[in-house]
């Protein structure tokens, strides 16, 4: 499908396209748990959790396939209807909207992401290690 403006995809490529694509799953997450709890006058004006979506990135000229980030999408989660009369943002039956995110969710999301940037760290670091050793060789 794609490749690489500077040549063919190699394990640098991909290890770089999938930690940023974990940095956008954290960030997204971070953004839903920074939302938790909010509150608005009305079901529409409630936040709305959001997702990263990813796709196959197929480099043809190295046979490499890695993450390409689609975009961020707004889940379709229903808020949360809240009977509190004394709320400022209360509409007139008494009830507030909150965000239907779940926090242990979130949490478990960030750590999936988490150690899927720390695997590929680990890739890099392995990679540089037999480089290092290759050249030594000589």
């Amino acid at each position: 499908m794609s490749s690489n403006s500077s040549g063919p995809l190699n394990l640098f490529n991909v290890a770089q396209r999938g930690m940023s694509a974990q940095l956008v799953r954290m960030n997204a997450a971070a953004s839903n748990l920074a939302n938790a709890g909010s509150v608005s006058s009305t079901e529409d004006g409630a936040y709305k959790p959001i997702r990263a979506v990813f796709s196959e990135d197929l480099d043809r000229a190295s046979g490499l396939s890695t993450v390409a980030v689609s975009g961020v999408v707004r889940e379709k989660a229903a808020a949360v209807r809240q009977h509190n009369p004394d709320h400022p943002l209360a509409d007139a039956n008494g009830d507030v909207w909150s965000a239907p995110v779940d926090e242990n969710a979130e949490m478990v999301e960030m750590l999936e992401a988490s150690r899927q940037y720390q695997n590929m760290v680990e890739a890099l670091s392995t990679a540089k290690q037999l480089m290092l050793e290759t050249m030594r060789m000589k």
